[in-house]
């Protein structure tokens, strides 16, 4: 199953539960990205992660 047909079933299924449609794919890539790489570049602390990671 592909990433657009998951968000479909999953807007489907919140639309049947009357709750807020999921974002779509990809729209948090760019944050996600940027704070692993904050998170992992060298010569840097690290940082924990939401669950001590």
């Amino acid at each position: 199953m592909s990433a657009l047909q998951q968000h479909l079933l999953d807007t489907y299924r919140a639309a049947r539960l009357t709750r807020p449609a999921p974002p779509p794919p990809g729209r948090h890539d760019r944050s996600v990205l940027r704070d692993l790489y904050e998170r992992v570049r060298p010569g840097r602390r690290v940082r924990p992660g939401p669950q001590g990671v």
